[in-house]
């Protein structure tokens, strides 16, 4: 029996949760040991990383319901809105580190970083690329854009702490590096907040389809039907893995209205089965 899109979900959510909690108790530690803002960020960073994964999870059990009367095109824009969520978490972290950052550059304050500090960044950098990657792959299987979010926000905790360990190696030359570390790993983070959050609000608000579904659709069409002389107006809505479009077709303006209409249903049926997507086509008559 294969994995349902849940489990799925709910499998990868799980495992991101029990490493990134052993990875913040490490990285924590480690932190305050060696007054490190850099890696205590990062250990907060991690933390968000389970805070994150808790919302994929809650997101997969909001848009499995199936379709009701005050929901007719189903719940799957939970996932949208706990990557919206997982978006505004990440920035708050941005923000905080940010500022403890600045902070610390302006009062001259420096740390220092044993050979424990170096091994546990090193484990992070590894275990965290890996989780991304896996996390990655399967949020583009089952076409899921909080899982893809949190992916990348695994990815994120990768790159800075690999930064880290940088700093840490030339941190005894230069005092201010550790401050500096924390800034670039604040900016990053908004940088990757910034792309989460327009990507999640672009597809709530509606969009245009990407090029590739553009362009099968219309072959699909034009392949088959040759009544139809123009596709245009293509929109996209998109529920989680249930997508809606909607689009404009044009047909002869004599052209009677059940022969018209048994080519839309035609063009539906077709784009339902080859597009896995719900159409719906409007008629425009021919000039």
């Amino acid at each position: 029996m294969f994995p349902t899109r849940k489990s799925l979900g709910y499998f990868v959510a799980g495992i991101s949760i029990i490493i990134n909690v052993i990875l913040f108790v490490g990285k924590y530690w480690v932190g305050t040991t060696f007054h490190s803002i850099a890696i205590q960020a990062d250990a907060w960073h991690s933390l968000s990383d389970t805070l994150t994964s808790i919302i994929v999870m809650l997101g997969f059990w909001i848009s499995s319901k199936p379709p009701d009367k005050q929901h007719p095109f189903g719940h799957g824009r939970a996932e949208e809105i706990g990557t919206l969520i997982i978006g505004t978490l990440l920035a708050v972290v941005a923000f905080t580190f940010f500022t403890r950052a600045i902070e610390r550059l302006w009062q001259g304050e420096s740390a220092t970083f044993g050979d424990i500090a170096i091994i546990v960044l090193l484990f992070s950098v590894i275990i965290k690329e890996a989780l991304a990657q896996y996390t990655l792959r399967i949020g583009k299987k089952i076409n899921s854009s909080s899982l893809i979010a949190d992916g990348w926000h695994h990815r994120s905790d990768a790159i800075t702490s690999g930064l880290i360990i940088i700093g840490a190696l030339v941190g005894t030359r230069y005092w201010w590096i550790d401050g500096v570390m924390a800034l670039g790993i604040s900016l990053l983070i908004g940088y990757v907040t910034f792309d989460i959050l327009k990507k999640s609000i672009e597809s709530m608000l509606g969009e245009a389809p990407d090029t590739s579904l553009d362009k099968k659709i219309k072959e699909i069409i034009y392949h088959n039907f040759p009544q139809v002389s123009h596709v245009h107006h293509l929109r996209v809505h998109r529920y989680g893995d249930h997508v809606e479009v909607t689009l404009h077709i044009m047909l002869p303006a004599h052209m009677n209205l059940e022969e018209a209409h048994d080519i839309v249903a035609f063009i539906e049926d077709e784009l339902r089965t080859k597009c896995q997507i719900e159409p719906t086509v409007h008629i425009d008559p021919l000039p």
